[in-house]
């Protein structure tokens, strides 16, 4: 087996071998990133690891996976800390890079391959990046527009109009793919609005594949136990998928008014002496088994899926 770390930046690729020295570098471009493939496909069995960097990977990523090689992505944070037990505390590309083939050495039985998406579900994460980035700019803009003089307000309120415009645009691509794309179990709840059909369909395939401990603990709801000897820490949630954490959070909001068995569960843990918070909690992570357990029924009404997970 070989063990293949690449460390990933706006220009360069730096690819690591396990066990060799020499770190190659490719352009991080259409070109660079087919050269890299090819010289990649040569070898009968290969474990590749790249960290997340914002979407500077997705290229690299894509193109491995679709080329039939296995590839997983980590969370920046679990890279510094693996390399920090190694006792490698400096960083530079070229170390980041033979970490990472460390890493695909030794826990690549641990991590999850990754799946190439579907074209319209790469579209719509676009889609979604846009709008949060002008959603951002609204709020932003709407913050500066009360400590600006008049005339420079007016500018503001000019530039305020054109991000809705841009909002309302964006929206309406996203209805289009949902109305297309969007199944029955990601709009089977009241508060399951499409913000947080969007935010399913393109940052959580895994959904209806994994159980419901494991898609909580996937998008970061899990209670994750802190114990040690006869002590007793307090459960708390910790790491998952941020964005998606996000838009549950929103729906949940809805959902514990309006949706009968959300809301039930909800004054129940309140009732118990839950604080609001960890009862909100533990609704996001109620809302998310059952609309998990829904989109696993689909999968093997669709024969997509032969078991439960």
């Amino acid at each position: 087996m070989i063990a293949v770390g690449i460390d990933v930046g706006k220009s360069f690729l730096d690819v690591a071998v396990y066990g060799e020295q020499k770190v190659q570098r490719f352009k991080n471009t259409s070109g660079g990133v087919e050269r890299l493939v090819k010289g990649l496909k040569k070898h009968k069995q290969v474990r590749i690891v790249l960290e997340a960097t914002g979407g500077y990977e997705e290229s690299v990523l894509e193109a491995c996976a679709k080329a039939g090689l296995w590839i997983a992505r980590i969370n920046p944070r679990q890279g510094r800390d693996f390399s920090r037990a190694t006792g490698q505390l400096a960083k530079t590309d070229h170390l980041d890079a033979r970490m990472l083939a460390e890493m695909a050495a030794v826990f690549h039985g641990r991590l999850r391959q990754h799946t190439p998406a579907m074209p319209w579900q790469t579209e719509l994460k676009g889609w979604l990046r846009r709008r949060r980035q002008v959603t951002d700019a609204i709020i932003g803009t709407r913050q500066q527009m009360t400590m600006a003089l008049p005339v420079i307000r007016a500018l503001m309120r000019k530039t305020l109009a054109a991000l809705q415009r841009e909002l309302a645009v964006v929206d309406a691509a996203m209805k289009q793919l949902l109305q297309v794309h969007a199944t029955p179990a990601v709009r089977s709840a009241k508060g399951l609005g499409p913000v947080f059909q969007a935010t399913t369909l393109a940052l959580l395939p895994e959904l209806g594949q994994l159980s419901r401990q494991q898609i909580a603990k996937l998008v970061g709801v899990a209670p994750l136990n802190r114990d040690s000897g006869q002590s007793q820490g307090k459960r708390k949630i910790y790491g998952g998928r941020a964005q998606m954490r996000v838009a549950l959070y929103m729906a949940t909001l809805s959902a514990v008014r309006w949706d009968p068995v959300l809301r039930s569960h909800y004054v129940q843990l309140r009732a118990r002496g839950k604080v609001a918070k960890v009862a909100l909690v533990a609704c996001m992570r109620k809302l998310l088994g059952i609309v998990n357990a829904r989109r696993r029924e689909e999968l093997r009404g669709c024969g997509e899926i032969s078991c439960v997970v």
